[in-house]
């Protein structure tokens, strides 16, 4: 298909993002909702779906979905309900799922996504949500593959999964592009995770993604024929399938074929999207208000009290540190992807450290430390108050950035003053010119041959006499004492 064709239709998304809600216990009952756990060994009559027996709604929950809400600028509902939506389905014991229909808790919001263009600059765009409802999980299905009982295939099911709390988040059909989707997708996990409602790991699905994605041709204001997309475990992943499937479409309507509304499977090992099942609509769940729980009242006090609680979210935090301390879109995107290395950054530039170098060394030198130790930041032995010492002395010019990298790694695994380990190890940085015009001589003397090529012209050595004097010293000497001084003994 040519880029020709491409930009003559116009790619429609909306994404649906449930997220699983870190509780200890379930949405209608007390069983554990830890991940892990053998087979059906975290399920009661309740979640089980037994006859008689009656939900009753985990607390947790509500907070939850009300903070996600206000954090996404929804309207939180004061009067919601709950609903049964009729499906059988092998992992759904009850046949029936309790969740929110025509009054969900939370709608008409809107979530803010920064995004690169095709030059690499970062445009904003505002993403509306539709809805936010909550609901419960369903069981999960185990397929056995190529083994065979009784000379067919096989599933089996485990039911811990069933009635673990869920929040269902809807957006609006504003997102164009594979891109910007996965970008709101990972927005909105930075958020959930910031209020530590969700910890949104694809690959454990405590955050899944179903995509809704038609096409239509460039200045037509109807959609085209609806298609979902489940099944992707990445937010790569969420990119490729909807570039793929945006493509199929086009060709498809390019060649005079008739699309139809179903649900599709992204498989990652063709790397395209596959048709599971026509898609079904509203009426065909049979949704009718859940008898055995009763309405959600809310009072104006109560959403106050859960908004008083909503900590400072990730785009306020880019938007602060660009503009009150002066660092790029990218390091401000790096440093509040994970609230932990927000608050981290923070604490070491409220103890003195100027923001651009702390921001260097968290996302360089210390990034990469926590990844080679498959560490946390929350882990660190040396706080934020040692970085902003360690930071300072470099600055006073105490010791030379080689030898703060050099004692980095003990300073993050054991922690302790920086001041206290330079002094015990008498590295404290060398400016005397005199001692350094020393040491410079005596490398001088044993590179005659080095010091002869430079002098008939071979200027690129400078580099290497700078190199000896720090080897000599062991990264003690004035950098820029150093260099100042070899220029002048180099002098013709």
């Amino acid at each position: 298909m040519t880029a020709s064709i491409t930009t003559r239709y116009e790619t429609i998304i909306g994404l649906e993002i449930h997220c699983q809600l870190g509780t200890a216990t379930k949405i209608f009952c007390g069983c554990s909702t830890a991940f892990g756990a053998p087979p059906n060994t975290q399920v009661c009559p309740i979640c089980l779906g037994h006859p008689g027996v009656l939900p009753v709604l985990n607390e947790q929950v509500l907070a939850f979905a009300v903070q996600t809400g206000l954090a996404l600028n929804c309207t939180i509902a004061p009067y919601s309900k709950f609903d049964r939506k009729q499906y059988f389905y092998p992992d759904l014991p009850k046949n029936y799922q309790i969740s929110q229909y025509d009054l969900p808790i939370a709608a008409n919001g809107w979530l803010e996504i920064e995004s690169p263009d095709e030059q690499g600059k970062f445009y904003r765009k505002r993403v509306t949500i539709q809805r936010l409802h909550m609901e419960e999980d369903a069981g999960k299905l185990v397929h056995a593959g190529a083994e065979r009982l009784s000379g067919s295939d096989y599933s089996l099911v485990d039911f811990n999964r069933a009635g673990v709390p869920l929040c269902e988040i809807v957006s609006g059909p504003d997102l164009r592009s594979g891109a910007e989707a996965a970008e709101y997708a990972q927005e909105l996990r930075r958020i959930v995770r910031y209020l530590g409602v969700c910890d949104g790991n694809m690959q454990e699905g405590s955050l899944r993604c179903d995509v809704n994605i038609s096409v239509r041709p460039v200045g037509e204001t109807r959609f085209g024929t609806k298609v979902e997309i489940k099944n992707m475990n990445s937010f790569n992943a969420i990119q490729r399938a909807i570039d793929y499937e945006a493509k199929r479409q086009i060709t498809a309507l390019e060649n005079g074929e008739r699309l139809v509304q179903e649900t599709r499977l992204w498989d990652e090992a063709s790397q395209r999207t596959v048709s599971m099942r026509t898609k079904e609509g509203a009426s065909d769940y049979r949704y009718f208000p859940e008898p055995d729980l009763p309405p959600i009242q809310l009072t104006p006090d109560q959403i106050e009290h859960w908004r008083s609680h909503l900590p400072e979210l990730p785009a306020t935090k880019r938007h602060r540190y660009q503009e009150e301390l002066g660092l790029s879109p990218y390091d401000s995107r790096v440093l509040t992807d994970e609230r932990a290395m927000a608050e981290y950054f923070e604490g070491t530039v409220a103890c003195g450290a100027d923001p651009k170098l702390a921001s260097n060394w968290i996302t360089g030198d210390i990034t990469a430390w926590l990844k080679t130790q498959k560490q946390d930041i929350r882990s660190l032995a040396c706080r934020p108050s040692d970085l902003a010492e360690l930071i300072g002395l470099i600055q006073a010019g105490t010791i030379s950035g080689k030898i703060a990298k050099e004692l980095l790694p003990e300073l993050l695994a054991n922690g302790g003053s920086p001041r206290a380990l330079v002094e015990a190890r008498g590295l404290t940085q060398v400016s005397d010119p005199e001692l350094i015009g020393q040491w410079i001589d005596e490398v001088f003397a044993a590179h005659p041959q080095e010091l002869s090529q430079y002098r008939s012209g071979k200027t690129k050595l400078f580099g290497f006499f700078v190199g000896k004097v720090m080897q000599k010293t062991g990264g003690r000497a004035d950098p820029q004492r150093t260099n100042e001084l070899l220029k002048q003994k180099l002098a013709p």
